[in-house]
């Protein structure tokens, strides 16, 4: 079997065609799959119809799966599998309020996050719910030598949900929140496939700068992240029944949309494959 690669965006973003994920891979093609994630951060398949065994199977070809941290989000029969539905979320005058909003990383506060986080959608609405994805690395590569030189060293302490936190994520009991962990990760890493360093944010999560004033390093943080999340970084992706859409959580942040109708259904399977304690670029 050949695959056809159709970058969306030069070495960031690709579409995958010629592979029917539902099958089997030999080692040859999951190598290749895993070689074009590290060069393109993000991969779409178009047109696949997965059940949750069949999509794990495809999730597979890059990786052992990771359980998913919230257990209130999960498939009955598949707890490794999580769904993002529409009958999940709340309202608030009138709009979704969903999990996602604001560019992040996916649980960052994780010792070793997921190295990626793949997406399977069986419904969506005609119009919005969109993900939008930026670069990381070339958002990194960008930035001043200045800058550089003042982040290189610089690490982050990863949590549940920030007190600075722009939007408010699931709330969880006291016994629940006790079991999630915290994580102080470098501002920069080393990306562990390709070695290009990226920038590592998550401002639902960053507890300030370690080390730093928390005012100046909440503002060194928002400096970034409106740095990283300018146009020039993005990939937006409008969703298709059968899509499968798989992205590197080393590589980009990425970022969920409400701007649909909350009467219409979006529901979509979600997995993770663990990935490796991070290591910072420039120490």
């Amino acid at each position: 079997m050949s695959l056809t690669v159709t970058p969306i965006r030069p070495d960031f973003g690709a579409e995958v065609s010629g592979l029917d994920l539902s099958a089997p891979q030999n080692p040859d093609i999951k190598r290749e799959l895993n070689a074009l994630l590290a060069r393109y951060a993000v991969l779409v398949f178009r047109d696949q119809s997965l059940s949750p065994p069949q999509f794990m199977a495809a999730a597979e070809n890059f990786g052992e799966l990771m359980d998913q941290q919230l257990k209130k989000y999960v498939l009955p029969d598949y707890p490794m599998v999580g769904c993002n539905s529409t009958d999940d979320l709340p309202r608030k005058n009138g709009k979704l309020q969903v999990r996602g909003e604001n560019y992040h990383t996916d649980h960052s506060n994780e010792r070793c996050p997921p190295k990626a986080t793949t997406l399977h959608a069986l419904q969506v609405p005609p119009s919005g719910g969109d993900t939008q994805f930026v670069d990381v690395r070339q958002a990194y590569d960008d930035l001043p030598t200045t800058l550089k030189e003042k982040i290189r060293n610089l690490y982050s302490l990863h949590v549940h949900q920030s007190s600075r936190s722009p939007r408010e994520l699931t709330k969880l009991s006291p016994e629940d929140l006790a079991k999630i962990p915290t994580a102080l990760q470098p501002l920069v890493i080393k990306h562990p496939g390709s070695g290009r360093p990226a920038l590592y944010l998550n401002t639902g999560r960053m507890e300030g700068i370690d080390g730093m004033d928390p005012d100046q390093g909440y503002a060194l943080i928002e400096d970034l992240y409106r740095r990283a999340t300018h146009t020039r970084y993005e990939y937006r992706h409008k969703w298709r029944v059968g899509d499968m859409v798989i992205w590197d959580n080393q590589a980009v942040m990425h970022q969920a949309n409400a701007d649909y109708d909350p009467e219409q259904k979006r529901f979509l399977y979600r997995l993770m494959i663990k990935g490796v304690a991070l290591t910072p670029a420039l120490a």
